[in-house]
Formats: C-alpha cells, structure tokens, sequence
C-alpha cells in the first residue's frame, strides 16, 4: 500500500509515524499510544457523520437561495422580502443576548499588543522559521530594501550612499515622532550613556533627554558605552542598536547602526490556503514542520552565495532594566496554527468503511499533540494555550462542531478544557450575519476574529450566483457590503468583549513589493479598528509595524464602540450589475485579469505543490495569488458566463491566450512546465478551466478540483 494512504486500523505504513505506534508513550509525552490512536479512530467515525450533515445543510441552503433568485427575477428586488426569506430557511438565525468572551489565558501578544500579523505555509521549513523570527526586524534593511525609500538605484544591487542616508533621514524621523527629545532632535544626537537608571542624551544642541522618560526601559552594554537602548511605545518594544564600527554608523554622530522593531507580533503557521497538502506525504511534511517549532528545534539548511547556512528559531532578547535588572523579551512571533475547514477530505487517513478522512478533525489531533510539547516548556505561549485558527466556518452550528472537535481532543490529551482557543476567521456570507452567535459558540476560547475579504468575496459571488451579473473586481471591493461587513466585524467584536482581551484583524495586503502603497494604505486597517492586520513578508510586518506606533489602539477602539453599527441590510446588499453597459473590451480585459490569476496560481499548485505565490498580472504586477483569491477569479468569470456576459468560446480563447503569457511569464524557471501549445496535455491548464467551467464545486471553493487534479498529477 502506498504511503499516500493510511488506515487507521493499519498505521504502520506511514513511516514517519511508526515510532508513535511502536513505543508505549508518544515521545517527549505521557500520552499513551495505543489511547491516542483509539481515541482518535473513536472521536474521527463518531463525529464524520455530523461533519457531512453539516455540509450537506450547506448545499440545501444554496440551492434554496438559487432557487428564490430564478422565482423572483422577473420581479423588482425586494430587501425586506429577501432577508425575511434567508430568515425562514435557517440561513440567518436569531440573535441571542448581550454577553463577553470568557477566553482565559491569553499571552499578551494577542490581548494587549498591536500588531503585524505574518501568515506563512507551514510545509516550508525556511520561510516558517522566517516568519516566526520576524519578532524583530532592521528597519534599516527593511527600508533600503522596498520603494519606501526612492532613489535611482533602488532596484541595483549596488550599494547607494545616498539612498542609506534617506534611509537614516526617514528613522530618525521615526524616533522624533514616537521618542521625542526635549531641547533637540535625534539627527543631532553624538553620544548616548547611561546614567543615574536614567537614558542621557549628548547633542549639538547640549544635553537632551526623553519627553516621555517612561518610554525608556533598559539597555545592553556598558552604561558609559551601551551596544543598544531599548524603548517602548503603545507596548511595541524599538532597539537603537550602537556600533560605530559599522559600516552603516559611518555618518551617525552617535554611532547608531540600525534601528530594530518589534514587528510581526504573531504569525499564522496555515495549513490551508497556502499549502498544497492533498496526501499523507505532503501532511506529514506539515506536521513535521509544526512539531519542530512547537519543540523549538526546527531549523532548515540552504546556501547562500556559495555558503552553507543553518536557520533556526531565535532566542529571547536580553537586557538591563533601568532599575539594573536582568530580563528577556520573547525573540519570536507567537505562533498560531491555521486548521484545514469542514469541507476538505484528505487520504492521509481512510475509516474503517474506506472514505478518506474530515482533514479538520485530522489537523485539530495532530497538531494539538505536538504543541503538547509546548505546553511543557512554554517557549511559544508563556499562558500555556494553543492557538488554532479555524476557516472557512459558515454557522453557529458549524462553530459548535468546531468546540466539539476540540473539546474530544483535549479529553484524550488529558488537557484542561479550553486550553485549545480558537482563531475564527470570519470569512462566509452566512458566518457574517450570525457573527454575533458564532462568536458565542467559542466564548470560552475565542481569541481572534478576522475579516478575510478575498473568501468572503468569492462567497458573496456564488451566495447569489443567480441574482445577475456581478460587478468588477475592483468594483466588488467598492460595493456597500464590503465596507459594512468590514464594520460589523469590528462592530460585534467591540461589543463582545474583544478589546484588551482578544484580536479583532483585518485581512491581506497582496502586493508584496508595493511597500510604499501598504504604508500609504494599510494605516486605515488600525482607523478602523483592528488590533492586527496581515502582512505577506517579514519586511512588509517591520514596515506596517511603524502604523501601531501612530495609532493607540485601544483607544481608537473606544471611539469606534459608540459609532452606529453597520446594518444588515447593507451586508446583504447584492453587488449585481442589473443590464451593464460594459464594451466587448472591458469583458475581455477583465476576464484576461482573472484568467491570468487563475492560471498563474494553478500552474504552480499542480505542477509544483506550491500553495501560495506572488504572481505577476495582467500588467506585471506581482500579486499574492491564493485559494481565495483563485475564487474569486473563478467564480467571476462563472457568474459573467452563466448570465451572457461571456461566451464559452471567448474565455477559452481567453485562458489559451493567458497560459501563453503566463508561460513565458515563467520561461526563467528551469523546472516549469509549459501549458501551452499542447493544452489538451496540461493537467494545469485543465485544472484552471474546470474552476471556471464547473458549476458542481459546492460554494465555490477551488481545494475540491485542486486537490484531485494535483494527485492526478502526483501519481
């Protein structure tokens, strides 16, 4: 039998988990193996089935809503009508009282700092240590390296003297802002000590001390010679790293050589969107990952300009306290676990009938048990909890079934109840207008609720599929709904209790290397009220990270709490274009947009099991390309084609047009494999015209036609 497919009755075909069958404890646990595996196989054929009601009361509702639209079409749309409908066939519930989330033990990453919040696919073992090394970042690299800073040599690998001056320009104006001097500026600063527990300023200007002195907090080094001061600002900690032997403290007065920040406060270690993991092989390689940072002893080699080099996690950050004593700050970003949702299957492992296994009640088993790991030495979480974050959940009763997945996992791991909190990703159209009632399902482990704009997107495209033609993309993210579901999160989540005790964020910025656009734009993800926001690049959390020092968050919370609450009625406005009076040349323009999307991403997911990439546009513009984004390319173009838009033929026409793009696109890439001319043989191509042509993928979603196209392709 191959190692793709693992019985739970006959578990000795996977390799990497043979050591777990064959001793009488699971290593480094006193989790006994043969009650782990029979909890497991008793929890798995137990709650499957509620698993597949729960799906299939998804599909009844759609076509439910499929239906009132095709009865109702040749009428005027009436608001009330439609909601009182959505009512009647349980898609909305009714909303019970006022309460707070109880959620205990929480570490401060998540309750009391604001912050980036990196997301990363757990399978690579070198980008996962990155993002959880990303704690503290050089603002100094992460500046000179994005067109934050201007300069005619900004895109050479030439050194620039003239850039690093700006580079050092634009920090000590950082440092003016938030550390503000007295008598001076920090441009004119020449020597820095320590004197007297208290920070002592030398400038051109004469002595100078902080305005706000409780902003200093410790230091390194000799107190007449300091090798960096530590300062803190809305909880986020910032390093004045001194060595004038530098070479970047060349033109410093004082000899400061960088300046550090606290960056990404916490990262999403996913095993969903931005992973291709369709088999035991690939989940194994997941796990592995995970159980080595939950251990604190993952590392990854690779070479860099011809020398070998060895990544692994960071230690804590030592240094004096002004009052003279020794401390640590926590050296990484916590680290949080994105689950597989309710939809995906996985052949990792078969039940006893043959069927492959809920991949979510698999994630929520094994990656619980390695972070038990962590529950010992606290290395990640100093509270002892376990952060999973959940997606793609669409209902109250769907966030019940998540509680009871975990609360069987805990029991066979002999952990307290709610040591296991939940991450609810707050991204399908039903999930929005039940917020409130979803969150109380997780009152006692809920410890984030996010926006996750681009699935949302593709939800509300395929919800009301039959009720006309969709609007633009770029329109999509202008439309009435967006903005109110944007404010309901924040809105529900404020009322529920969040603020100070729980992350309410905000979604992906997806242009990795437009740095100077995220600064300009991404400030409104903390105006409106979000202690954490996603970020695609350790540079990208370093840069965003200079936003939470501007904004005080919590009271920017307050403001919001007494603001008018977004409305129902506006989450459910329909972004249709009722007889559009759009050119054949925008058709075919935005149809070439998503097509280029959707083949840019799936040549990768399906030749090359890469589950996130940056992806160049229509215009060469590299872009984020996901699951949910693929969705919501897909899932345009289907509804443009079901109401004329569109013809078969033109889109056809169109993808040949884009895989040929695409493929010179990537012609750099010794290992790809072009779709074109032969597309009939292109399991990719293919792949990316099901997604479009197919009207049978339950909501949208592309994993089911990704995942059986990319075991094709693997076997």
């Amino acid at each position: 039998m191959s190692k793709k497919y693992i019985k739970v009755n006959d578990l000795s075909v996977a390799q990497s988990l043979y050591d777990f069958i064959n001793n009488e404890a699971i290593p480094d646990t006193d989790i006994n193996q043969k009650n782990f595996w029979k909890g497991f196989s008793k929890t798995v054929h137990e709650l499957s089935p509620e698993n597949e009601e729960l799906l299939k009361f998804r599909k009844k509702l759609q076509i439910d809503i499929d239906k009132w639209h095709i009865d109702n079409k040749e009428k005027e749309f009436n608001q009330s009508q439609y909601e009182n409908f959505l009512k009647k066939i349980g898609y909305i519930i009714e909303q019970g009282p006022d309460f707070k989330i109880k959620t205990q033990n929480i570490d401060d990453e998540i309750s009391k700092i604001a912050g980036p919040q990196l997301v990363c696919p757990v399978d690579n073992a070198r980008f996962i240590l990155n993002a959880a090394n990303a704690r503290y970042m050089s603002l100094y690299d992460s500046l000179y390296g994005s067109d934050v800073i201007e300069s005619e040599e900004s895109a050479s690998e030439r050194y620039d003297p003239e850039r690093g001056l700006e580079v050092i320009k634009y920090t000590k104006k950082f440092l003016d802002d938030h550390f503000t001097l007295n008598k001076s500026n920090w441009s004119k600063v020449n020597r820095i000590e320590i004197k007297n527990n208290g920070l002592n300023l030398f400038t051109y200007d004469g002595d100078a001390q902080l305005i706000n002195e409780e902003k200093y907090i410790g230091y390194r080094g000799e107190k007449n010679k300091p090798s960096a001061i530590i300062l803190k600002n809305n909880n986020l900690h910032v390093e004045i790293i001194i060595n004038p032997e530098a070479f970047s403290a060349q033109n410093d007065p004082a000899g400061i050589s960088d300046i550090i920040v606290e960056a990404a406060i916490s990262a999403i270690c996913d095993n969903e969107d931005s992973v291709a993991a369709v088999d035991a092989e690939d989940k194994v390689v997941c796990y592995r990952n995970w159980l080595g940072l939950m251990k604190g002893n993952l590392n990854s080699e690779f070479e860099k300009n011809g020398k070998k080099l060895i990544r692994k996690l960071n230690p804590d950050r030592k240094y004096t306290s002004k009052d003279g004593k020794e401390k640590k700050l926590h050296g990484r970003s916590l680290l949080l676990n994105r689950n597989v949702g309710h939809l995906m299957k996985n052949p990792a492992v078969l039940l006893k009938d043959g069927s492959e296994i809920p991949e979510g009640i698999m994630d929520a088993f094994i990656v619980t048990l390695c972070a038990l790991h962590d529950i010992k030495i606290k290395k990640n979480s100093k509270s002892g909890s376990i952060y999973i974050v959940k997606p793609k959940q669409h209902s109250p009763d769907e966030c019940k079934f998540t509680d009871k997945i975990f609360t069987n996992v805990e029991e066979i791991l002999n952990l307290k109840k709610n040591t296991v909190k939940i991450g609810l990703m707050e991204e399908e159209r039903r999930a929005s207008v039940n917020l409130k009632e979803c969150i109380r399902a997780f009152e006692n482990r809920i410890f984030f609720i996010n926006t996750g704009f681009l699935d949302r997107t593709g939800d509300e495209i395929r919800t009301s599929m039959e009720a006309g033609p969709m609007a633009k993309k770029l329109d999509l993210k202008k439309s009435i709904w967006i903005q109110a579901y944007e404010n309901n999160n924040v809105d529900i989540g404020l009322e529920c209790g969040f603020s100070g005790k729980a992350q309410i964020g905000k979604g992906m910025f997806a242009a990795p290397k437009a740095m100077a656009q995220m600064m300009d734009e991404k400030i409104s993800h903390l105006e409106a009220g979000a202690n954490c926001a996603w970020v695609p690049s350790p540079t990208a959390a370093a840069l965003h990270s200079l936003h939470y020092h501007q904004i005080d968050i919590f009271k920017k919370q307050k403001e919001i709490s007494n603001r008018e609450k977004a409305k129902l009625s506006e989450i459910l406005t329909i972004p249709v274009r009722n007889k559009p009076n759009w050119t054949t040349e925008e058709i075919n323009n935005e149809v070439s947009n998503c097509a280029q999307g959707i083949l840019g991403y799936v040549v990768r997911w399906i030749n090359s099991g890469i589950g996130c990439s940056s992806v160049p546009d229509i215009n060469n513009v590299a872009l984020m390309e996901d699951r949910a984004t693929c969705r919501i390319s897909s899932q345009l173009i289907s509804n443009w084609l079901h109401h004329g838009i569109c013809s078969k033929k033109q889109v056809l026409e169109i993808m040949k047009k884009m895989a040929n793009i695409v493929d010179t696109q990537n012609k750099g890439d010794k290992n790809y494999q072009n779709m074109s001319p032969n597309y009939d043989n292109s399991i990719a191509f293919k792949s990316a015209c099901e997604l479009v042509f197919s009207k049978d993928s339950p909501n949208g979603y592309t994993e089911p036609i990704l995942h059986l196209n990319r075991l094709i392709k693997k076997n």
